[in-house]
């Protein structure tokens, strides 16, 4: 299988993130892409390529213009007030606050986040920008007939929505490249989350929608982040009706439970006649990540990619969330492995 990848990710490394009441350092850092880059050579998995640059016009089709146009500026317009140190937001417009763009770089940060887990520091705009393109590079090379391409990206996307970063994301990976596919002839695009955290950006960009089905399988937001989105009952609006399924499971869940909710979805993935897929792929589900409460086992990452692997689509993975660092290379590729054995 081919890897897309960009070493410009190394440019967003964040000091802090705002969790558990207090800063402490972020568990999202350079590290979780060196590790995955490190086991797919181990393996041999493929060829390792460096993406295009496709310029801003694809990641405008999913992210609305200003909220663009802020990220590009935000770390120029922090520095001229005298700041050296990450931006992280202070206030966000809640129920009841007027829904209006301040004019000052704290009121823009607070209006274009939804947490205080995304900081910006002088490299993320060009180190998300490189991940977009490292998604659509995955997304061309399915366009010239590979049947499934792994971007390797940083930072992760799934979080973020048309106006909104957080969740460690900026802007939505997998929702650029399902876009790129509809605008490139696809009638319509399947995107599976298998993060452990619900793809609150990914449901919020399609929700209504008929032309990408969004799937989701994640710990229940009752208990677990991003606590607002991602609930069963959640099925999408307008012409998006029907076209969106969570799978919200309770904590503790193993493979046992969890491949159920995984067959469920491939089902409707199944039915919806999709002519091509999106997976964001987070490894966050394994059983020792710091972060997160499903009890999966590294063998059953192989089972999972030869169950996405017999749906027979076209598939792009999408590099999302995974955070116990000396295991998340071994888990990724093992769902790349199990994918690719159904190909023979």
């Amino acid at each position: 299988m081919l890897t897309i990848y960009s070493d410009d990710h190394h440019l967003h490394h964040g000091a802090a993130e705002l969790i558990d009441g207090t800063f402490k350092p972020c568990f999202e850092m350079p590290s979780r892409a060196d590790m995955v880059l490190a086991r797919a050579k181990a393996v041999d998995l493929g060829p390792i390529a460096a993406p295009r640059e496709f310029g801003l016009d694809p990641v405008r089709r999913v992210h609305s213009e200003g909220f663009v146009r802020f990220l590009q500026n935000a770390w120029s317009d922090w520095t001229a007030l005298g700041r050296s140190h990450d931006m992280l937001p202070m206030t966000w417009p809640v129920r009841r606050l007027r829904d209006v763009e301040p004019d000052t770089i704290d009121g823009k940060l607070g209006y274009y986040s939804f947490d205080a887990g995304a900081p910006i520091t002088a490299g993320t705009w060009k180190a998300i920008t490189a991940s977009a393109n490292v998604a659509l590079t995955g997304q061309a090379e399915l366009a010239k007939g590979a049947r499934g391409v792994f971007s390797l990206c940083r930072p992760p996307g799934h979080h973020a929505a048309a106006d909104y970063i957080g969740g460690y994301c900026y802007l939505n990976n997998a929702a650029i490249a399902a876009q790129a596919m509809l605008d490139q002839g696809a009638s319509r695009v399947a995107i599976l989350d298998v993060d452990y955290h619900h793809g609150n950006g990914t449901q919020d960009i399609f929700y209504d929608r008929g032309d990408v089905l969004f799937t989701s399988i994640h710990g229940d937001p009752r208990f677990e982040y991003p606590y607002f989105l991602g609930f069963a009952d959640e099925k999408g609006v307008g012409v998006g009706d029907g076209f969106n399924f969570n799978y919200p499971l309770a904590a503790g869940s193993d493979w046992s439970v969890w491949s159920l909710a995984l067959a469920a979805a491939c089902r409707q993935i199944a039915a919806y006649g999709a002519d091509a897929l999106v997976v964001s792929l987070g490894v966050d589900t394994f059983k020792e990540d710091p972060i997160s409460q499903f009890k999966l086992d590294s063998p059953d990452y192989t089972r999972m990619g030869e169950i996405i692997g017999r749906l027979g689509l076209q598939t792009l993975f999408v590099m999302e969330g995974g955070y116990a660092v000396e295991e998340i290379g071994i888990n990724a590729i093992n769902v790349l492995q199990g994918f690719d054995s159904t190909q023979r």
